[in-house]
């Protein structure tokens, strides 16, 4: 089954929702990473926050960047995500062993780390990005998102992600849910609001138990109080391109690509977001440098 995104919003105007299933997305990441369990999780959590933040956008050229860096063993988590949702994104040290609270429960908090920034960067395509900046809670993610929209964005916010990971180290569930209160919310919601959440459950409980993004939203704000807006497939989707990639090697300079063409040796240059590989020759970047040279 594909990874789908579903937007809603209750018929009063008060609230709105995203609810995604990304178990494929994650599944695709821990291939193309090698993550291990914990990894996995934690990885998989940034790709689905960023997901739905990125869906969120106006700007159909737009795009979100979600950086998550914790100080933890696993390093800097990066996503990005284009406005329909597709996401991409990699873990710095995807080879962190296990780490558990206690049985079969990883301890993403303790491998993201808690002494650091979560970043969020907003390009419209305008002159500058938007560039957000608070600091971790605890490194858990969803409460570090929540806190995040409530923080720079005066946005109250409840964030639910899970992943579940098989002993195989597949992934068995991922998805999550981002609920936000619009202006103009009275305000015993918020206390109605907490309640329904509690009521519902653990959002990977939810998942492995076969409930749809719909029923996931239905769960939460009542089915009679519900409408939809949209329902797409999402995929784990790379722009990366051999174009894009010498251009880059443009951009080193007249002095870097001479330097490469006296070596005389192929140059590999490996996408950090998917497993292509592109290999440019010494005459391949002589080429390249003829032509920029004019």
């Amino acid at each position: 089954m594909s990874d789908r995104l579903v937007r809603a919003m209750t018929k009063d105007g008060y609230v709105k929702i995203t609810a995604v299933s990304t178990t494929g997305i994650v599944q695709r990441a821990r291939q193309i990473h090698k993550t291990t369990a914990v990894a996995t999780a934690a990885l998989g959590r940034v790709l689905t926050a960023c997901s739905m933040i990125g869906n969120m956008q106006k700007n159909d050229q737009g795009s979100v960047t979600l950086i998550i860096k914790g100080g933890g063993p696993l390093g800097t988590i990066l996503a990005t995500s284009d406005p329909e949702g597709n996401v991409r994104g990699y873990v710095e040290n995807p080879q962190v062993e296990l780490m558990e609270k206690y049985q079969g429960k990883l301890d993403v908090g303790a491998a993201v780390g808690s002494e650091g920034t979560l970043t969020l960067i907003r390009d419209l395509h305008m002159k500058e990005p938007y560039v957000g900046t608070v600091q971790l809670l605890g490194g858990e993610i969803a409460e570090d998102i929540a806190s995040y929209f409530v923080e720079s964005e005066q946005v109250p916010t409840v964030c639910a992600l899970g992943v579940l990971v098989n002993r195989d180290q597949t992934v068995n569930v991922s998805g999550g849910y981002l609920l936000q209160l619009l202006p103009g919310a009275p305000d015993d919601l918020i206390d109605r609001l907490e309640a329904s959440v509690m009521a519902a459950g653990n959002v990977s409980t939810m998942l492995s138990g076969g409930m749809s993004p719909e029923e996931i939203i239905v769960r939460l704000l009542g089915e009679e109080n519900v409408e939809l807006l949209e329902s797409s497939e999402i995929a784990y989707k790379c722009y990366c391109s051999r174009e894009r990639v010498a251009s880059t090697i443009i951009s080193l300079g007249a002095q870097e690509m001479q330097s490469i063409i006296d070596d005389g040796e192929t140059i590999h240059v490996d996408c950090q977001f998917c497993d292509t590989i592109y290999s440019f020759t010494p005459a391949e970047i002589q080429e390249m440098l003829n032509h920029a040279i004019g």
